[in-house]
């Protein structure tokens, strides 16, 4: 393969984990790498000087106008640098190329991709994938969004393994040639709307999974949201779908009466009991059809797929077991961060819910989760950060008990003494946690300390 980097001048901006990736990646492929930040030198810590020993330089403590007195062949950023900041601005205006570390990982290593994206499940989906190809002794390696750099791995996993990608729609957005071999998009609420600017724009860079597959791709969606196979529209993979109504010609997983059924595209066959799937909750079920489609897509066998519903456990921060304390359950669904997250986890258990909410106001529609409220799943709401006040709103107007705690430390305390035997304390906040955490692990992290110090 033709070195596309050798001499080439790269700027990458934003560095963060996947920009560190980057700029390893492309150093050792010979380009002349620049990267710039906005946080000062002693902010980005050792890995900024590792890079700069190793041959990055470092344009640190902000963009300056003077980036560009060199020209670029291409501009690398962080997924989570918006396009409307500077230098991402000044770089499209000049037409140099924009990408985010997908993009990169994807060009030095082609073959045998299996990506996964959508607002919700995609975190358990992929895992879930990987458990399934693991049984079945399918060779695969997982990274992506769900916390291993793309660029930190490619380079070292074989061109016949399979790499199972997590993919954000801020990965996807900066894509120019991105192909996989199997593309899923699991579903698409209203989110990241602050980034995107629309539901539109939000859906069209998630749609960048299959723009440029061909007749002997797969493109994978859920069968039972029509409202979503306009995502179809030219696209020349082939359809695989799961859960819905079984289609001629089109391969997926679904459930009829009490049973999983895989469907070729033109007959049946049984995989499992609906009870035989242990993670809780219609949403962990939906996953497991989605995970079991892919995974078979890949070579794995119903057997083994089976056996991974039975014994896949979940990830961490995604509707977590911590731990039974008095007959109280609790559960940790940090990774609940827009509405619709949390709906599904309340969704999962039917009554006797303590309800830790709140964190990050992004103007997400919170009336979603009334209908769940008004059937009298939730006993109370604790409300915390800056979309608390809208989210007792929404208790206080189906008449749930409300109170305001300062953080899940507090929240976790409150609920130790409210709780009853049978009761779970859910932390699924339906909301980013920048507010007052560095990310929802760390939000996740101290629930879970607080409810193991109980």
């Amino acid at each position: 393969m033709v070195n596309e980097w050798a001499g080439a001048r790269v700027l990458v901006v934003g560095l963060a984990r996947s920009g560190a990736a980057v700029a390893r990646l492309l150093l050792r492929h010979g380009a002349q790498v620049t990267i710039t930040d906005r946080r000062r030198a002693e902010e980005l810590g050792e890995e900024a000087n590792e890079l700069a020993q190793i041959g990055a330089r470092l344009v640190v403590g902000g963009h300056p106008e003077s980036l560009f007195d060199q020209p670029w062949d291409e501009v690398v950023k962080n997924p989570g640098v918006p396009y409307s900041a500077y230098p991402v601005t000044e770089a499209i205006r000049r037409g140099i190329p924009v990408v985010t570390e997908l993009e990169l990982a994807w060009r030095i290593r082609p073959e045998n991709w299996l990506a996964i994206t959508g607002t919700n499940g995609k975190t358990t989906t992929t895992s879930w994938v990987g458990h399934m190809l693991e049984a079945a002794g399918v060779p695969h390696r997982v990274a992506g969004n769900i916390g291993v750099p793309l660029c930190d791995v490619v380079e070292a996993i074989d061109s016949k393994e399979w790499l199972v990608a997590e993919l954000s729609s801020f990965q996807l957005q900066g894509t120019l040639r991105f192909r996989p071999h199997i593309g899923a998009i699991l579903n698409i609420y209203p989110a990241h709307l602050d980034y995107h600017g629309s539901l539109e724009a939000y859906a069209a860079a998630k749609k960048n999974m299959f723009v440029n597959q061909g007749p002997e791709d797969y493109a994978v969606l859920n069968g039972g949201r029509k409202d979503e196979h306009h995502l179809m529209a030219g696209v020349r993979a082939r359809p695989a779908q799961f859960g819905g109504p079984r289609r001629p010609g089109v391969p997926g997983m679904a459930v009829e009466g009490d049973r999983v059924l895989w469907w070729d595209g033109f007959r049946t066959e049984p995989v499992c009991a609906v009870s035989d799937v242990a993670l809780p909750g219609e949403h962990n079920l939906e996953n497991f059809l989605a995970a079991g489609t892919l995974a078979v897509l890949a070579g794995a066998s119903l057997s083994a797929v089976a056996a991974s519903g039975r014994t896949f456990r979940g990830v961490e921060h995604r509707m977590e077991f911590v731990r039974q304390w008095q007959g109280v359950t609790f559960y940790n669904d940090s990774k609940a961060t827009n509405p619709e997250a949390a709906f599904r986890a309340l969704g999962a258990f039917p009554k006797n819910v303590i309800w830790i909410a709140g964190g990050l106001d992004r103007g997400d529609d919170y009336r979603r989760l009334l209908p769940l409220l008004q059937e009298g799943r939730v006993k109370t709401v604790l409300t915390m950060g800056q979309s608390g006040p809208r989210i007792a709103a929404l208790a206080e107007e189906v008449e749930i008990p409300f109170r305001k705690v300062s953080d899940v430390e507090e929240a976790v305390r409150i609920a130790a003494s409210l709780a009853r035997g049978g009761d779970v304390v859910l932390l699924s906040p339906a909301a980013a946690s920048w507010d007052q955490y560095r990310s929802f692990e760390e939000r996740g992290r101290m629930f879970k300390e607080a409810v193991n110090k109980l």
